[in-house]
């Protein structure tokens, strides 16, 4: 069994009726959350800890979408340190914007050729890749890191990045190119606040900025002093400065020395994204993102944020009767997900009493049946369809039989009583010893969803 396998047979000890959705995903380690709010989804750009890392060890980017902030869908890895042929490691954090059509992903990794680390540019057409290199070489290169990027209002965009330095350069429309050159932004005290202790570091400015404009106020929000790292900010009246420092967002917390902010709105409200190292066997090598909701004060300043297990309150509710990825998870215990032959993804590494959660689960009148498209190289399982827990109201059992082959697909059905409202859904999963199955996808027939906004 791998090692991540074993790791989620940890996770497994969490009561199924735990309300504990944070972080969001479980079924690997992440780290460094860039979200990007598109089209009505919340599409979350990540790196991947290896597991068991004691450095740094990041040899892909991760994406992963949701439309209600609870229920994430995973896309796997579109871009990886071989989409760079320029480029030998550390696929370290980075940034996905959208422009004219195209998605263009900032992220730093170590240039080949002169040893340092540089910034490349992926670019998609779609969200969820896959990213090829845009240009074929670093657009900047300075031995520095942890990109971001902010188009501003009257259309021109910005590039900062930096440890222990914070640089800006001015991009071109076309995204892949920039006017000028690199400049530094000054690190004063009264822009980024005072560190004590490290003469070469007079600010808290450490690394990881995230630039944003809200009601005419430009914000850097930025991982603060070392190690470990809290979250602090800074405002200003331009894109370029200058800088006043404006406290801590998030204090130092959750078993993680570094942190690494993403902040954006969406359908009505403001969302703090974050990583710590709460997955068993997490910390400052394996860590996971998390969420939390917030509100600006009416002066445009950002509350403290604590970390929560709670995770972000639940946006709207999941229609159960269209198509819906099994790798849709608000909370996964013992599973793991990989590239599917149909395409897209599946969860896979089913064992007896595994079990994932979706929320909010529109039912509406009432399901009459079950759908799953499913895969066994051995003798299959059963999904048991429960709500409000794993051991809540059955519903309905679906049995797997064996089909060949891991990747060899066919679709069960069941039928479905009981399942009326809206409720949390759980799969849990049984059989006999060992993996059971692999999952693609599911989905309900029978009655009608009403799709109902929560705020």
């Amino acid at each position: 069994m791998t090692a991540i396998a074993v790791l989620l047979c940890v996770v497994t000890v969490i009561p199924g009726t735990a309300r504990a959705d944070n972080p969001i995903v479980q079924t690997i380690y992440t780290a460094d959350p860039a979200p990007l709010v598109h089209n009505g989804r919340v599409y979350l750009y990540t790196g991947h800890d290896e597991d068991g890392s004691t450095y740094f060890t990041m040899k892909e980017w991760r994406v992963w979408s949701s439309a209600d902030l609870v229920n994430w869908t995973d896309h796997g890895s579109p871009m990886s340190v071989a989409t760079f042929t320029w480029a030998s490691a550390d696929a370290w954090a980075g940034q996905a914007v959208y422009r004219n059509g195209k998605f263009y992903w900032y992220v730093p990794v170590k240039d080949r050729a002169s040893g340092q680390m540089a910034i490349g540019v992926g670019v998609s057409n779609s969200p969820t890749g896959p990213f090829t290199d845009a240009i074929g070489h670093p657009l900047v290169r300075n031995g520095e890191i942890d990109p971001t990027v902010f188009i501003d209002d009257n259309g021109q965009a910005y590039l900062y990045w930096g440890n222990p330095n914070l640089w800006y350069v001015r991009l071109n429309a076309d995204m892949i190119s920039y006017s000028g050159s690199p400049t530094k932004i000054p690190l004063t005290t009264a822009g980024f606040g005072t560190r004590t202790g490290d003469p070469n570091r007079p600010t808290l400015y450490e690394e990881g900025p995230w630039v944003y404009k809200r009601n005419g106020l430009y914000y850097n929000v930025f991982a603060a002093k070392c190690c470990s790292e809290f979250i602090g900010y800074s405002t200003a009246p331009g894109p370029t400065g200058p800088w006043t420092y404006r406290g801590t967002i998030m204090p130092t917390q959750g078993g993680s020395f570094t942190n690494h902010p993403g902040v954006i709105d969406f359908n009505g409200g403001s969302y703090f994204f974050y990583h710590n190292g709460a997955l068993p066997g997490g910390g400052g090598f394996t860590r996971s993102v998390a969420v939390e909701k917030f509100t600006y004060n009416a002066d445009g300043t950002i509350p403290a944020i604590n970390m929560t297990t709670t995770g972000a309150p639940r946006v709207g509710t999941l229609n159960p009767y269209v198509r819906q990825e099994a790798e849709t998870i608000a909370w996964g215990s013992g599973v793991e997900t990989e590239p599917a032959g149909e395409g897209g993804m599946n969860v896979g590494w089913i064992e007896n009493g595994d079990h994932i959660k979706v929320k909010g689960v529109a039912f509406g009148s009432g399901a009459t049946s079950f759908s799953a498209r499913v895969a066994s190289a051995t003798s299959g399982g059963r999904i048991e369809l429960r709500l409000d827990g794993v051991n809540g109201t059955p519903v309905g059992t679906c049995t797997v039989p064996g089909t060949g082959g891991w990747q060899t697909w066919t679709t069960v059905t069941c039928p479905v009583t009981g399942a009326t409202g809206t409720h949390d859904l759980y799969f849990k999963y049984t059989g006999g010893s060992g993996y059971l199955f692999n999952a693609n996808w599911w989905q309900f027939t029978g009655g009608s969803s009403i799709q109902i906004g929560v705020t």
